[in-house]
């Protein structure tokens, strides 16, 4: 395993069908990451995700977003790290949260699923829990819309400003994370508000 490595996955579903919706975020984080640090996503089949190599400060972090729909994350995630030599420990799975405020940032190491479906197919595909997650705020569904129909539409105009920001918000999270660990993150993160 590289000492040194982190792999960070932003989870969402094609963006052909689901492009700008909430359910992508995690995606577009990793996207943003990738331009902020001067490189291109590309495929790799052998992995099954778009995936980006670069460097912060010490920290070498391979950028990956699975080609696959989010339900079925665990086998890339899975494959990116056994071909990048990356232990759990080093993964940070950055998605979607409904429990969360729009735009809020939270981040924690281990923990369950939550009922997000590319968490738990992670979880059974790594055999184990112990990899950080960076959480996005997405809000909870109005009324009694189902959530699944939910995570699957697109922001508002409002909301789209606000994840904007939580976006560039999300990668200095990353950054801060991998750089000064996740105590240093959540105080740092945790505190804010949309």
């Amino acid at each position: 395993m590289n000492a040194d490595r982190w792999l960070v996955v932003g989870l969402g579903n094609p963006d052909a069908e689901y492009g700008g919706t909430r359910h992508n975020v995690g995606a577009e984080a990793v996207q943003t990451l990738a331009r902020r640090l001067g490189v291109a996503l590309s495929p790799n089949r052998r992995v099954g995700c778009v995936v980006a190599q670069g460097r912060r400060g010490d920290a070498r972090l391979v950028l990956a977003r699975p080609l696959s729909y989010m339900n079925e994350s665990g086998g890339p995630v899975q494959r990116a790290a056994r071909w990048f030599k990356v232990a759990p420990q080093r993964i940070v799975a950055v998605h979607d949260d409904l429990d969360l405020d729009v735009g809020e940032i939270r981040l924690k190491r281990g923990g369950g699923s939550g009922g997000h479906r590319g968490l738990a197919d992670i979880d059974r595909r790594l055999s184990i829990r112990d990899y950080h997650r960076v959480r996005i705020g997405i809000g909870r569904p109005p009324g009694r819309m189902d959530p699944r129909d939910y995570v699957l539409r697109p922001f508002s105009r409002e909301q789209r400003e606000t994840i904007d920001v939580s976006l560039e918000e999300a990668c200095d999270a990353v950054l801060v994370l991998v750089h000064d660990g996740l105590e240093v993150a959540q105080n740092r993160f945790h505190r804010r508000s949309p």
